[in-house]
């Protein structure tokens, strides 16, 4: 799905001045710092703090920044929950076939994709480990197909995790560790296809100690859809747009963004999926709930109008997430972050370690 460039040796990063090509964007990274597993203790990973102010990031575990904010912040996280989207698949003639349910129509019916498709022909039945998956129509790039309520997909279907991350049969067969860590402690709405990494470092400890210190966290729902790994494939990045993604903000998270902000409290977008919904609603103003799509992509140059601090993953080359990234902390100073992680072994992409960039007047 995304091209990734690894090698052994540590290549530094560019930092020559522009931003405008793709390339700005790329960079080597050592395959052996692609994180597998998830950390022991979720909020035990490191992190990189700086603000959009400093030159040089401090180390220190996650859980520290509940040292680091003053209280009156607010969090927003994404509450969406991933579904077990994948199925293994065989057609009559015994070939295989992978199903990959993107998100459900209705009437136990569901936008796909199917790989190999080449041969694959609406009214065909295709036998998975439970009720049969039968292919109603082609739609766009992926495929209609009847599978039933979601309660199947949780039986038979296998957690969608991202191509860099590599399982044995044996571990495919054994996910009860991916079914558990791949998935952030505030999931709830299922419908994403991809976890809202940054919320992985969060565990109720931290959320407990957060809160008593008067942190307050507020949910709102963004499905990851599968552009999440999309590498920009246009050279000019102003070309490229990110796929829509529906995302929901409910009454009462609009009534206290809204009042937050009032009150000049700092807003802290936990992952790249909250800050898209946050700069997509509009004035924060109390109001009835918002359901919409976003194709919100950021680019540098965006005027960030709502969000002060940002807690996210160390992103793929070449990507959206990373331009999201630059566009708020600034290209250099990014890049530079990301290869001073390198050089320290951190680990990387949707297991690995993380950077919290917190507002001006904090530790």
């Amino acid at each position: 799905m995304t091209r990734m460039k690894r090698t052994e040796g540590n290549s530094p990063l560019e930092h020559r001045a522009g931003g405008d090509l793709i390339s700005d964007y790329d960079f080597d990274l050592p395959s052996r710092l692609v994180a597998q597993h998830p950390a022991e203790v979720r909020s035990s990973s490191r992190c990189f703090f700086c603000t959009q102010s400093s030159s040089i990031p401090t180390e220190a575990p996650f859980h520290s920044i509940a040292d680091r904010l003053v209280g009156d912040e607010l969090l927003v996280v994404n509450d969406t929950r991933v579904l077990p989207a994948r199925i293994r698949c065989t057609r009559s003639s015994g070939g295989a076939v992978e199903a990959f349910m993107l998100r459900p129509l209705g009437a136990g019916r569901w936008q796909a994709w199917l790989s190999p498709s080449r041969r694959i022909r609406a009214g065909e039945c295709l036998q998975t480990s439970g009720p049969p998956l039968t292919v109603i129509e082609r739609r766009g790039s992926g495929w209609v197909v009847d599978l039933g309520p979601e309660e199947i997909l949780e039986q038979i279907g296998e957690v969608p995790l991202p191509p860099y991350i590599h399982r044995s049969k044996e571990e495919l067969r054994q996910d009860g560790l991916d079914r558990e860590r791949y998935q952030t402690i505030f999931a709830h709405h299922g419908g994403a296809v991809a976890a809202p990494t940054a919320g992985l470092h969060f565990d109720e400890s931290l959320i407990e100690k957060l809160q008593s210190k008067g942190v307050q966290i507020l949910p709102v729902t963004l499905h990851v859809g599968p552009g999440t790994f999309r590498p920009i494939e246009a050279e000019v990045i102003q070309d490229h747009r990110v796929d829509p993604e529906w995302f929901s903000v409910t009454t009462e998270t609009r009534s206290s963004l809204a009042t937050a902000r009032d009150e000049g409290r700092k807003i802290i977008a936990v992952g790249t999926t909250c800050l898209r919904v946050l700069e997509s609603i509009g004035p924060f103003q109390a109001g009835p709930a918002i359901e919409s799509e976003t194709d919100l992509t950021i680019l540098p140059g965006h005027r960030f109008e709502h969000v002060d601090g940002l807690i996210t993953n160390f992103h793929l080359p070449r990507s959206s997430l990373l331009v999201l990234v630059c566009s708020f902390l600034g290209r250099s100073k990014t890049l530079s972050i990301y290869q001073r992680a390198i050089e320290a072994e951190f680990r990387f992409y949707s297991y690995g370690d993380c950077m919290a960039i917190l507002p001006e007047n904090h530790r």
